[in-house]
Parts: C-alpha cells; sequence; structure tokens
C-alpha cells in the first residue's frame, strides 16, 4: 500500500498536497482498494468554498458509494475531468493522474491538524 512521505492525510483517507497557495486532493491508494472498482465521482461543489470536514462529493464504486470530505477549508477551483470518463483513474494512480480537486486554501494553519505518513500508515494498520 502506497503512502507518499510528502503528502498530509485525513482519518477519511483523503490527501492532499500543496503548492503555493493550492491543494490537489484525492482518495488514498487504501481507499480505492477497500471500495473496489470505481465507476463514478461526484463533483458538484466547484467554485464554492467549503469548510474543513464538508462533504465535496462522491465517489461510487461497483459495490457502494462514499462520501469526499475537504481535509482543509477552501475555494474548489478545479476538479479533474480526467475522472469523468475514466474514474478508475482514482484506482490506478491515487496520487498521480487520479487527484480529483484542487482547491484555494482558506487558512494553511490546517494542515499542521491532518495526519503525516507514518501516522496514517499507524491509522490503517
Amino acid at each position: 500500500m502506497a503512502i507518499p512521505a510528502n503528502l498530509k492525510y485525513t482519518e477519511d483517507h483523503e490527501w492532499i498536497s500543496i503548492e503555493d497557495n493550492i491543494g490537489t486532493i484525492g482518495i488514498t491508494d487504501h481507499a480505492q482498494s477497500e471500495l473496489g472498482e470505481l465507476v463514478y465521482i461526484e463533483v458538484e461543489t466547484v467554485e464554492e468554498t467549503l469548510e474543513k470536514g464538508a462533504e465535496f462529493g462522491t465517489v461510487e464504486a461497483v459495490k457502494t458509494t462514499a462520501e469526499l470530505f475537504m481535509p482543509v477549508s477552501g475555494k474548489i477551483v478545479e476538479f479533474n475531468s480526467e475522472l469523468e470518463d475514466n474514474p478508475e483513474l482514482a484506482n490506478e494512480s491515487p496520487y498521480e493522474k487520479g487527484w480529483i480537486i484542487k482547491v484555494e486554501l482558506s487558512d494553511l494553519k490546517e494542515l499542521e491538524g491532518l495526519l503525516d505518513d507514518k501516522a496514517y500508515g499507524a491509522l490503517i494498520g
């Protein structure tokens, strides 16, 4: 199970990478393997400003649907349009091609409350 050291993680199995004031968010390798084959990813919150912990979308797998939650507060500025026709990218490449949204962060200090790779690894066992 891949857990890149350069990312921050949530207990809800989202990851975030930061470049300047923009966060790229997706689901972890652990999450995609637990969900199974993803068939649809829905995000209807583009251009909305959401608080940390708010639901920003859903992922649908063959057997289940799961909510996606904001790891930080911010304005959603982009949805990965590649996922519209290829939701399986989140299975095949969860940390690269399978990213889900980009967010303009409201408060960089919120990153301090997220898990590092070691803490996330301990969480998933």
